[in-house]
């Protein structure tokens, strides 16, 4: 049972989301052999305070490029 999760900012729209675990699940069933419902797809999203680069905030490095 593959397992693909996927950490991304949040506020991608239902539809976006459908989409990426179509597509996400249809390749990795294609690439390792399992049926597509054996295919697990995790997305979790982060604000963008809550990640850092560099040790830096998200909101920060965005105010750091203004």
């Amino acid at each position: 049972m593959p397992i693909v999760r996927v950490e991304m900012y949040e506020g991608r729209s239902m539809d976006q989301k459908r989409e990426l675990a179509r597509d996400l699940t249809a390749v990795v069933a294609r690439v390792t052999g399992n049926p597509a419902d054996a295919v697990h797809v995790i997305i979790e999203e982060i604000k963008r305070e809550n990640w850092a680069i560099g040790g830096v905030l998200q909101p920060d490095r965005q105010a750091q490029k203004r």
